[in-house]
Order: C-alpha cells, then sequence, then structure tokens
C-alpha cells in the first residue's frame, strides 16, 4: 500500500470520527424550547464555528502523528513532491467535493424555500459538509487503488 493509500485511509478514518464524537458532544447541548429563539440560533453557529476549528487542528495533528508513525515504521520520507498522477487524482476529488457539497448547499436553501424550520438547512449544510469531506478521501482512495 502506498503513502498516498494509507494517507487517504487515515484522512478518511479521522474525519468519520472527528464529527461523529463532535455530534455525540453537542447533541445533549441542544436547546429545548421554542426553535426560533436566540438560543438555537447561537448553538447551530457555534456547532458550525467549532466544528470547523475542531476539525482543522484535528486534521493537523492526526497528519503530523500520522507522518511521524509512517517514517518510524517504514523508514521513508513522505513523499515532497506531487507528480502530474497526484495532481490530477487531488482535482478529481476536490470537483467530486465540492459538487457534492453543492448540491447539498442547494438542497438546504431549497428547505427554506419550502418553508422547512431551520434546523433543517443547518442540519443539511453540516451533513453536505461531511460528505463532501468523506467523497474527497474516499475518490483519492479510490483513484490511487484503480488509478484514473
Amino acid at each position: 500500500m502506498t503513502y498516498q493509500e494509507k494517507k487517504s485511509i487515515v484522512s478518511l478514518i479521522s474525519t468519520i470520527l472527528i464529527f461523529g464524537f463532535y455530534c455525540l458532544y453537542m447533541y445533549p447541548q441542544f436547546p429545548n424550547g421554542d426553535m426560533k429563539s436566540a438560543d438555537t440560533f447561537h448553538y447551530w453557529g457555534s456547532f458550525v464555528l467549532n466544528l470547523t476549528l475542531i476539525s482543522i487542528i484535528a486534521h493537523i495533528i492526526i497528519s503530523i502523528i500520522f507522518n511521524m508513525v509512517f517514517r518510524i515504521t517504514t523508514r521513508e520520507v513522505e513523499p515532497k513532491f506531487a507528480d502530474e498522477l497526484d495532481k490530477l487524482i487531488d482535482l478529481r476529488a476536490f470537483r467530486n467535493s465540492f459538487f457534492v457539497f453543492i448540491i447539498g448547499f442547494l438542497i438546504a436553501m431549497g428547505s427554506l424555500v419550502f418553508y422547512q424550520p431551520l434546523q433543517v438547512m443547518f442540519i443539511t449544510l453540516i451533513a453536505s459538509g461531511f460528505f463532501a469531506d468523506v467523497t474527497g478521501s474516499a475518490t483519492k482512495l479510490y483513484h490511487y487503488r484503480r488509478g484514473v
């Protein structure tokens, strides 16, 4: 298994775990009562901002740990350059990830058009961000395994 495949697997697993644990942490804090109160908007705003910050920090830490473990176990240095195949795979993964997020964004805005509660919009946006991240990692793994 190549470095890129291992990195894609670690990224995929860490994305799922970070999102899952964060949702389990935030679920009990959901405000009870009126769904249009300031507490509900505060909850969803802090949910998105904290998830973004925690996800970025956790991915950086996991990437550093992965590179250290990779170097110790294989005695190889991670590749310092990206060839044309790596760039093509990254572009395809970005395209697929972007497509998934845009579809989720349009569904979230459509939920407002059809007078759904604001929670539906926030949940759809958060879920589309999660699925976009998973799609990007899965696309990289697929193309590194199967080719372009």
